[in-house]
């Protein structure tokens, strides 16, 4: 299965709109949740311009936020 990493954080619904979004395209999800195992400074040494999560990567590429991985798929933002 091709594999989404993405880092998260408790009560973020757009963290889990992503999470269902790559699991509806077929990816398998590895959630990287903040206080969970998961530390801001490790999100920062993957992505030192994230200010926000979702912070998603589908196979090792960095695709970015919610709204990036919707247009990666060709959905409409609302």
């Amino acid at each position: 299965f091709p594999v989404t990493i993405v880092w998260s954080k408790d009560n973020c619904p757009f963290c889990d709109a992503a999470k269902m979004i790559a699991r509806q395209q077929g990816y398998e999800v590895e959630e990287r949740k903040i206080g969970h195992g998961w530390t801001v400074q490790q999100l920062h040494e993957s992505v030192p311009t994230a200010k926000t999560v979702p912070q998603v990567f589908l196979d090792g590429q960095y695709i970015g936020n919610y709204d990036s991985l919707a247009r990666h798929f060709g959905m409409k933002i609302v």
